[in-house]
């Protein structure tokens, strides 16, 4: 009876909708690497890739085929099962960061009203932060099982960076929260489309949001942040010993988390899937819904474009100025943003 009592249609809605969730980011993720060759040689003046099909964009296919054919290769002296979980747990909590984000509004499908979030949970920012930190294992983990002593370093890097930047992104947002007084990314979206001044969070938050964005960067291991995978210090970095489609999870995860920090900055602090000067009372709901997936993408990839000009534009830091800058730059200030929404809030709620 119980079995008979589920509502099958909103699980299979919730099964195509996490399948698109999943094929839509890894599609994303795999172009990310071609926009980000085209983007670092339009900054050298260069071409970039040109040979793999029109303008070279069939190259992220080329590449991801060159992956799955290398040879596997693991070392006989490294913890296989700890060797083989590293990047599957750097994928695995890439990818379910995005189950909590608010992707559109609703569309009517056959007469059901479909909500575009695959879990609208009233505390989805903690979850985002409790998946995030589970991300570091998969860097430690294969640091220290690959048994080699530059990749333990790497990863010991990669953690002590992660600890550091999550504070003063967590900070950042606990000041955005008392505004918002919800851990719910839908009705934070919602609070910013039904705004009175028609206003987004980053004009409340200026300042959290660029703790927010820089802090993003560290966490994705983006340059100038990019420590653990430092070259010229330690050869290859954490994934030094790791081949093939192992190699390529810790690469995809790289680019995943770039494009949920993106979806989530565009999310809390820049309307999600609101579109400016848009009449949605004008138009059906299927067509608001696409107005809006379109309005948020274009914001995403305006972040990622942002990542990548970064990265090609800026020096790595030293390890020793990456530790001040989170410890003695970005948490002292995510707490005086922090102290003055905290004053401001209770002395308009007290007016």
């Amino acid at each position: 009876m119980t079995l008979l009592a589920l509502d099958w249609a909103l699980l299979i809605e919730k099964f195509v909708l996490i399948a698109i969730v999943i094929m839509a980011s890894l599609v994303i993720a795999m172009y990310e690497t071609y926009i980000e060759r085209k983007v670092a040689a339009w900054l050298q003046d260069r071409i970039g890739p040109d040979r793999a099909g029109p303008f070279g964009i069939l190259q992220p296919l080329a590449d991801g085929a060159k992956l799955f054919f290398k040879e596997e290769i693991i070392p006989n002296s490294s913890n296989k099962f700890l060797f083989i979980l590293g990047p599957c747990l750097a994928m695995m909590t890439a990818m379910m960061t995005s189950a909590v984000v608010p992707w559109g509004d609703t569309i009517n499908f056959f007469g059901r009203t479909v909500h575009l979030q695959i879990a609208d949970i009233n505390i989805g920012i903690l979850y985002i932060f409790g998946v995030v930190s589970l991300g570091v294992y998969g860097i430690m983990i294969g640091g220290w099982a690959s048994n080699n002593k530059f990749s333990l370093l790497a990863a010991l890097r990669g953690a002590s960076q992660v600890i550091s930047y999550e504070l003063a992104m967590g900070i950042s947002l606990i000041a955005l929260l008392m505004i918002t007084g919800s851990l719910s990314l839908k009705t934070i979206v919602e609070q910013q489309i039904n705004d009175k001044h028609h206003l987004w969070y980053v004009a409340y938050q200026p300042l959290g949001f660029l703790i927010f964005f820089i802090c993003a960067l560290a966490e994705c291991n983006r340059a100038p942040f990019d420590l653990p995978e430092a070259e010229s210090e330690l050869n290859m970095g954490y994934h030094q010993e790791y081949s093939s489609m192992k190699l390529g999870f810790y690469l995809f995860a790289e680019y995943i988390n770039m494009f949920v920090s993106s979806v989530i900055m565009a999310t809390v602090f820049w309307g999600g899937y609101d579109m400016p000067f848009f009449n949605a009372a004008a138009h059906s709901a299927n067509f608001d819904a696409i107005i809006g997936i379109v309005a948020l993408m274009v914001k995403v990839f305006i972040f990622i474009f942002i990542f990548m000009w970064i990265r090609w534009s800026l020096p790595r830091f030293r390890y020793d100025q990456l530790m001040r800058l989170g410890w003695k730059v970005l948490i002292p200030l995510a707490l005086f943003n922090m102290m003055v929404t905290g004053a401001v809030v209770l002395w308009l709620n007290n007016k």
